[in-house]
């Protein structure tokens, strides 16, 4: 574990000391938890569009097939 200091604005401070109570927990774990959980979110997000990013690109459609004009698809 590594130790950081933050600051906080007063009504921000509050709003973490009453949810730490809540779940009784420190203050200093929720915001630890709450990192944590943005930067799995952040990886899995960079993960995903890496997968798709990295498959071939499809064709919408296939050989022979016309598209439909815009009018017709806006009607």
């Amino acid at each position: 574990m590594k130790n950081v200091t933050i600051t906080l604005d007063e009504e921000t401070a509050r709003w973490a000391r009453i949810r730490a109570a809540e779940l009784e927990t420190s203050v200093s774990r929720l915001v630890g938890e709450m990192l944590r959980e943005r930067m799995l979110e952040e990886e899995s997000y960079q993960a995903a569009m890496q997968k798709y990013l990295s498959q071939k690109p499809r064709g919408l459609k296939g050989p022979g097939v016309i598209y439909p004009k815009r009018e017709t698809l806006h009607e």
